[in-house]
């Protein structure tokens, strides 16, 4: 990047920053609401934090995730995504004996059997070709699909998710460079999710548990649900400098009645709207209109939220820290404004916070008085 000229989030190098290797979170905390919190205020005035007295217009304050309940207002909307994680990882061999693995992404139609998957080695891995993954699981490559993937075919005398939960494992990003572990089962996946599709966590979701979000329930912070199921496309790299010429995976929603009413509910009494992650912010944005409201139903989207970018719904965001150049780094730079969200990466790096799906969580709080009075936002 050409050092004379203003970084100002236009460019994906603007979103580079250093980390280092230590800081990246390969286990999760011990206790999910125990993770460090980052609070960013949009109303603070500056954004240098680390060393600011307090009183003196820090825009970061540092909590634990427990304490989030005190940022919200009663009437207040919480959204999540209860998208659950699949065991799509398939490990295997060709009949030769060679090693193989097929992840799946995405099911292709309605046949349950019938997945669009990556496989390795795709050289080798032909339509036509078969993988044994277990004595009553075998994946058949029927055809080749976009983006250097194979059509496959599962054939197993089991239900489907039952064959999956068998001989299946996580979907562990690559940068925790280890293996599934038992404890991936439960912590690699938020406490609601409920419907199976997703090939990565909604990771800001993570850090709630029962008692979180029951203590959110009497505080008055009303709850609803949405899904989206994350694909692969998350973990994709950003290959060019001009965020124009990236195009995101498209990716299934569904957006339930009640949860569109809930938003028209908050809205009417001028409530904040507050994104569990990046993947409830796309799939509110996605499924609204010019005005803010929100239409029930199902869809794909390939919506790439980056500055500026006006909101319609989302006021509040929880996310993680996410990786340098980044979509979903991006995403935030335009709720938060570009300058304070780079400030607030390196305030986290300066405090040793820990990064990526198992680390700690940031929340985008709210514009002093910014409810949905006040229809649209653009804090770019």
């Amino acid at each position: 990047m050409n050092r004379n000229i203003a970084a100002d989030g236009s460019r994906v190098s603007h979103y580079d920053y250093d980390l280092p290797s230590d800081r990246v979170a390969r286990y999760p905390a011990a206790l999910r609401d125990e993770s460090r919190l980052l609070a960013v205020d949009p109303d603070a005035s500056g954004v240098a934090g680390r060393g600011v007295p307090a009183g003196s217009g820090t825009p970061f304050r540092h909590l634990r995730f427990s304490d989030v309940v005190s940022l919200f207002r009663p009437g207040d909307l919480l959204v999540v995504n209860e998208s659950k994680v699949l065991p799509a990882r398939l490990l295997g061999v060709k009949p030769t004996g060679a090693r193989a693995e097929v992840l799946l992404l995405r099911p292709a139609g309605d046949d349950p059997a019938l997945w669009e998957a990556l496989v390795r080695p795709g050289g080798k891995l032909k339509p036509g070709r078969r993988v044994l993954i277990g004595p009553d699981l075998e994946v058949e490559m029927v055809d080749s699909a976009p983006g250097g993937g194979r059509l496959v075919r599962l054939h197993t005398s089991l239900p489907m998710e039952e064959a999956l939960e068998r001989y299946g494992r996580m979907p562990l990003p690559p940068y925790l460079e280890r293996e599934e572990e038992a404890l991936d089962r439960e912590r690699y996946q938020t406490v609601y999710a409920r419907v199976p599709g997703s090939v990565a966590a909604p990771t800001a979701g993570l850090h709630f548990t029962q008692d979180l979000l029951e203590r959110l329930d009497a505080a008055g912070v009303e709850r609803t649900a949405v899904t989206l199921h994350v694909g692969i496309g998350t973990f994709r790299p950003v290959e060019v400098d001009d965020p124009a010429h990236h195009e995101l995976h498209h990716e299934w929603y569904e957006v339930p009645l009640a949860a569109a009413e809930a938003v028209r509910a908050c809205r009417a009494r001028g409530g904040r709207v507050w994104a569990v992650g990046t993947t409830a912010v796309r799939t509110l944005e996605a499924a609204a209109d010019e005005t803010g409201e929100v239409r029930p139903g199902t869809g794909s989207t390939d919506l790439f939220i980056r500055p500026p970018y006006r909101f319609r719904v989302v006021r509040g965001l929880i996310t993680n820290f996410h990786l340098p150049r980044s979509t979903l780094l991006m995403l935030v730079a335009a709720l938060a404004g570009y300058d304070r969200t780079m400030a607030a990466y390196r305030e986290a790096v300066a405090e040793g916070y820990r990064f990526y799906s198992y680390g700690d969580a940031m929340v985008v709080l709210p514009l002093d008085g910014d409810a949905h009075s006040r229809p649209v936002r653009d804090p770019a």
